[in-house]
């Protein structure tokens, strides 16, 4: 089913995706292949930063192909990495993102209603 609207949630242990149509809400969560917890050691050398999981964007892109209109929200910069990942490597989806939005741990319910309410302006706003 194609979709036009979606909203994605993301940090750097899981995506929430969330499809959203008038009479239909579909649910997917997309997890990284392994948890990003990292040890940081006195004297050791590095950024104390693990790497970031490309095969997780990759299949966070694959879930929003097709999809008219994104959302990514987010607690921290995973919604960013997410965007930059898209842009590079997938700009198909890229370019279907209409914003970015800071979002702590919002339930599914909430995390809807605000994109409900996100794409109802933007379409107000663009006289669609």
């Amino acid at each position: 089913m194609v979709h036009r609207h979606a909203v994605v949630w993301v940090d750097h242990s899981q995506a929430r995706v969330l499809f959203i149509d008038p009479e239909d809400i579909e649910r997917s969560i997309i997890l990284p292949k392994e948890h990003p917890h990292l040890h940081v050691m006195s004297g050791q050398i590095g950024s104390g930063r693990a790497a970031e999981d490309q095969h997780y964007y990759h299949a966070v892109a694959r879930a929003l192909s097709g999809v008219a209109e994104v959302l990514i929200t987010g607690p921290g910069q995973a919604k960013l990495m997410l965007f930059k990942h898209l842009q590079q490597h997938d700009p198909a989806v890229a370019q279907h993102v209409l914003g970015i939005e800071s979002a702590d741990h919002p339930t599914d319910a909430q995390l809807v209603a605000h994109a409900r309410h996100y794409f109802r302006a933007k379409d107000q706003m663009l006289g669609v």
